[in-house]
């Protein structure tokens, strides 16, 4: 007779990813804002995070789709490969943001800061960036709001 035994998992912590990625020692870690767990791959799908301070916060390969991020502090926040999909970002801080590869696809961006902010590769097709300020932003093989690619 022999016996298994099945690991236990969290479904919180992301263990899917390579390791490289679960730790951003200089990102926030582990933070809880409005009930909502702050952590690399998060399931944040239509969370309402407005005017919510996430500065820093590690976010990679999140799902924000549809998440109320109006007016929210996301300024130096990791946001590599994560879904921003139709999220409400207006007004939104996003200076110094990483958020490469990640996809925008119609995104209300409308006077969102982005100074700075790393969107090389990222999909703003059908975003509306209205007010945007890009300044200093790499924009290298993005799909624009228009679907013309930036070189």
């Amino acid at each position: 007779m022999f016996s298994v035994v099945f690991p236990r998992f969290d479904l919180h912590t992301p263990t899917h990813l390579p390791e490289k990625f679960r730790q951003f020692p200089h990102y926030r870690q582990g933070m809880e804002v409005n009930g909502y767990k702050i952590e690399p791959g998060a399931d944040l799908f239509r969370a309402n995070l407005a005017g919510a301070d996430l500065g820093g916060a590690n976010l990679y390969l999140a799902d924000l789709g549809g998440a109320n991020l109006y007016l929210a502090d996301l300024s130096g926040a990791n946001l590599t490969g994560a879904t921003v999909g139709g999220a409400n970002l207006g007004g939104a801080n996003l200076g110094g943001a990483d958020l490469g590869g990640a996809n925008l696809t119609g995104a209300n961006l409308v006077i969102a800061r982005l100074e700075g902010a790393d969107l090389g590769g990222a999909d703003l097709g059908g975003a509306n960036l209205g007010g945007a300020n890009l300044s200093g932003a790499n924009l290298t093989g993005a799909t624009m709001e228009d679907g013309s690619r930036h070189e």
